[in-house]
């Protein structure tokens, strides 16, 4: 998440950049947070907070591919943070997102494990 506060993504309509100071690593990651509170809401429930499909590009995960994202280009549903690779891709995938989110789960995670 290039250092993004995960709790602020859910707070507001910009995610906030995190502090190295005040982070925790959970799943081998390094999570940065803006604030000591958003640390600590993180720590209550890390998987209300974490981007779906490990952080990957959501659109480009229905689509069975692993790409990176933009961490100014994501969108809340249902309770849930998905990423995509670009303002552009989010677009797109804002289209039919009921569908990729469909076909993005039925990729994850074998698709971590392709050859």
């Amino acid at each position: 998440m290039a250092g993004y506060d995960p709790v602020s993504y859910f707070q507001g309509d910009t995610p906030v950049q995190g502090r190295p100071e005040i982070s925790v690593t959970w799943k081998g990651a390094e999570w940065h947070f803006a604030s000591h509170e958003n640390r600590a809401l993180f720590e209550a429930n890390p998987r209300a907070f974490a981007p779906q499909f490990g952080g990957y590009c959501s659109y480009a995960m229905a689509q069975g591919i692993l790409k990176g994202t933009d961490p100014g280009a994501w969108q809340v549903v249902d309770g849930r943070l998905y990423l995509t690779f670009s303002p552009e891709i989010e677009r797109k995938w804002r289209e039919d997102q009921v569908e990729y989110i469909h076909q993005a789960e039925g990729n994850w995670p074998e698709i971590l494990y392709r050859e």
